[in-house]
């Protein structure tokens, strides 16, 4: 008998409402992404928030071709910035210069199998990663309920999943290999340029561009996912005990129905991918970890100190059941162990992490700088990939390891090659 394949969680939302809305928004909004691709020689991302007109579109398939688009463009004095898949909600790739794709660079150049690290080309993209990993036997230590993304654009952002005893994913890089804004090679690890490894692990791209990544893996492994959904007092009430008890654990909550739509997920022995009961899943790590998106959305995220999470998810909650009554979208809550990466927003503190949506045809910016003033008085540090207005001035007391990054930023772009206005915003 042919083994039935893992299928994916759906992300549709909270409410009753979300799930009836969810198969007659879904394709309107497939029929409407089809009417709106990007016109020759432009480049959107994903939800349609960022859009630019490169002079330069390159997509070199080797690193000598990758360092002979740099020179060209050091040459020209032209800015860089690389293109993964768009799911970034600011403009941390736009461009008007060279704008740089890493498709042609894809795939696993090589495993230790005794250290479980395998190196990766930065253009891979995630939800390419679990089958020749599974093979290698290995799995990523974690990841995120998406895994469209490209592995450099989730280096560079410290994209994350959830779990109080796991990192980012940028702290579970090993060795980074790239080129700077000298059109210089340069690797770097813990042992390796230090200094250097622990600025580019977390950079947006403004060091310069990755090509080859060794991520810190673990043997393979399989997870047993569980969904449930309980009122909102409930949730608080049993929120530290679910946080302790599972390996990664989140939630939704949604206004419409004040409930909160809860995942666990935990290693198992099992080997059989059949479903054990209703809202349960057993597979491989790599087909367990992803859900779909099938509506596009805006997002805000910010990372708070753990012990900040519940207060502030009260506030938010209060926020949307009067002011912003109108949001359907759900809160996000989830939790990540603290990591000692420059720029990462869990650098020297268990976090939480609470993301806020809106659809991506609707107006976001009176909800989100709300949201965004709750985020600050509790001490939230914004996900680099996320809408926020915050700029170098207010991000610069936020991050104790600040002017160690900038001095690395300064080494190996002095000219500033790789940087943006929205680079320029945030990093200076």
């Amino acid at each position: 008998m042919a083994k039935k394949k893992v299928s994916r969680r759906t992300f549709i939302g909270t409410s009753a409402a979300a799930i009836a809305m969810s198969s007659v928004a879904g394709k309107t909004e497939a029929a409407k992404r089809a009417a709106t691709k990007p016109p020759r020689g432009e480049w959107w991302n994903w939800s349609g928030s960022v859009k630019c007109k490169p002079k330069v579109f390159a997509n070199p398939t080797s690193e000598s071709e990758l360092l002979e688009v740099v020179g060209k463009a050091l040459k020209k004095g032209q800015t860089i910035r690389v293109a993964g898949t768009g799911h970034s909600f600011v403009p941390v790739c736009a461009s008007d210069g060279t704008l740089i794709s890493l498709d042609g660079m894809q795939g696993i150049e090589s495993v230790d199998a005794a250290k479980h690290q395998a190196t990766i080309l930065a253009g891979t993209k995630l939800n390419t990663l679990g089958a020749p990993l599974k093979a290698a036997g290995l799995s990523l230590i974690n990841q995120g309920d998406i895994d469209t993304q490209v592995l450099a654009g989730v280096v560079a952002t410290a994209t994350h999943g959830t779990g109080a005893t796991l990192t980012n994913m940028s702290a579970h890089v090993a060795k980074i290999r790239l080129i700077t804004g000298m059109g210089e090679i340069v690797e770097c690890s813990a042992e390796q340029e230090p200094d250097v490894f622990k600025a580019a692990q977390t950079a947006l791209g403004s060091l310069g561009i990755m090509t080859h990544i060794t991520m810190q893996c673990a043997p393979a492994y399989r997870l047993h996912e569980r969904n449930w959904a309980v009122p909102f007092k409930q949730c608080m009430e049993e929120l530290d005990g679910n946080i302790a008890d599972n390996r990664s654990f989140e939630f939704f909550w949604g206004s419409r129905r004040d409930e909160c739509l809860m995942k666990s997920l935990n290693i198992t022995d099992n080997p059989s991918d059949e479903s054990p009961g209703k809202g349960e899943r057993i597979g491989y790590s790599g087909d367990i970890f992803p859900s779909e998106r099938t509506m596009k959305f805006n997002e805000t995220e910010f990372s708070l100190p753990a012990e900040n999470g519940p207060a502030c998810l009260r506030e938010l909650r209060e926020l949307m059941m009067g002011k912003h009554k109108d949001i359907g979208w759900p809160l996000e809550y989830r939790t990540v162990a603290a990591d000692d990466v420059y720029l990462s927003p869990h650098s020297g503190r268990p976090s939480v992490t609470i993301s806020a949506h809106q659809s991506s045809r609707l107006q976001h910016e009176a909800f989100f700088a709300d949201v965004q003033a709750i985020f600050l008085n509790y001490g939230g540090r914004p996900h680099w990939g996320k809408m926020h207005t915050l700029g170098a001035d207010e991000l610069r007391g936020l991050y104790p390891q600040w002017e160690a990054f900038q001095k690395v930023r300064r080494d190996l772009d002095p000219a500033g090659a790789f940087t943006n206005d929205f680079v320029r915003k945030v990093l200076g």
